[in-house]
């Protein structure tokens, strides 16, 4: 395993996009394997131990996610030694192909997923769609899926507008419906912010007996890229791969909002257009007590001076 972190430990940052997969590649067929997938996919696996993570991503958030330019579930595999499957897209491509599919189909066929204890799904947006549509291939895996769309067929989604060009793919088909796809599932976690109301409306489509959707309200619409930035994402898989990843578990990591900026801004901001003075005061005064925040003692203290002016109404100071 020592070899493997260690050949595995080489930044691809700064490299052109086709020098880069070339370079991911070798890495993948140095640790294990890698399969092209037509033109717009292809995948890579490093075999090691019996906890399989199987990730669905972007050449562009790869690149521009990570500081060595690897993929999300490289960093499990140096730290955790855990066994990597990775779907890679260039572009946002919600992984609709024969071509996979039938990569999929195959792996079943090998009995490939049952050669793991643990088996763990992940992606964000298009890719947390994947995670949950081909989670079927391995029954009882667990899926973590973080602001994942339903389906985008026309006939049940008509109300999302956000992705035109993606109208005419087929999500009708095999692997089609994110939400019947997690009926296999031992547990699922669908993560999103419900003030972002499109995600919220996916999120409810994913209701499932064995499906827990957490709420990370006023992260906005990038929640992968804040879970990454308070360092909880990679607790979370870690979680969920060794069967302790609860709705309890998620909100207790989920405590590191209160130190992460884009966090509190949109708070302010949400606050402050709903005219809750009296909230925004214990924001302001919880933030500027726990941390250095200039602009946060500049928004309490003209609060304040507000307050003495009769124009609203504060909590006392303590």
């Amino acid at each position: 395993m020592q070899d493997v972190e260690n050949s595995m430990e080489k930044s691809l940052a700064g490299l052109k996009p086709g020098a880069w997969k070339e370079q991911l590649i070798a890495l993948a067929d140095k640790n294990g394997m890698h399969q092209q997938l037509g033109d717009k996919h292809f995948a890579t696996f490093i075999d090691q131990k019996s906890t399989l993570l199987v990730t669905f991503e972007t050449m562009q958030g790869i690149r521009a996610l990570s500081e060595t330019a690897q993929p999300f579930g490289f960093e499990m595999v140096r730290t955790l030694g855990w066994s990597h499957l990775c779907v890679v897209s260039d572009g946002d491509t919600w992984f609709r192909d024969p071509l996979i599919y039938g990569f999929f189909d195959q792996l079943v066929d090998d009995g490939f997923f049952e050669e793991f204890d643990k088996v763990v799904f992940y992606g964000a947006g298009p890719c947390g769609y994947a995670a949950a549509a081909y989670s079927v291939a391995s029954p009882g895996a667990t899926v973590v899926a973080v602001q994942p769309q339903a389906t985008l067929d026309p006939r049940m989604s008509e109300w999302d507008d956000r992705f035109p060009d993606i109208r005419r793919t087929s999500f009708s088909d095999r692997y089609g419906y994110a939400p019947d796809m997690l009926d296999a599932a031992d547990r699922a976690f669908v993560i999103y912010d419900p003030h972002q109301e499109l995600d919220a409306m996916h999120a409810t489509l994913f209701e499932r007996p064995n499906v827990s959707r957490l709420r990370m309200p006023n992260m906005g619409g990038a929640l992968q890229t804040r879970m990454v930035e308070m360092h909880i994402l990679f607790r979370i898989l870690t979680l969920a791969g060794i069967g302790k990843l609860s709705a309890a578990a998620f909100h207790t990591l989920y405590r590191a909002r209160r130190d992460n900026a884009p966090y509190l801004y949109a708070l302010r901001a949400r606050l402050e257009a709903d005219e809750r003075h009296y909230l925004l005061a214990m924001l302001y005064r919880n933030v500027t007590k726990r941390m250095k925040a200039p602009k946060f003692s500049r928004l309490l203290d003209a609060l304040e001076e507000r307050a003495e002016a009769g124009e609203v109404r504060l909590p006392p100071a303590r």
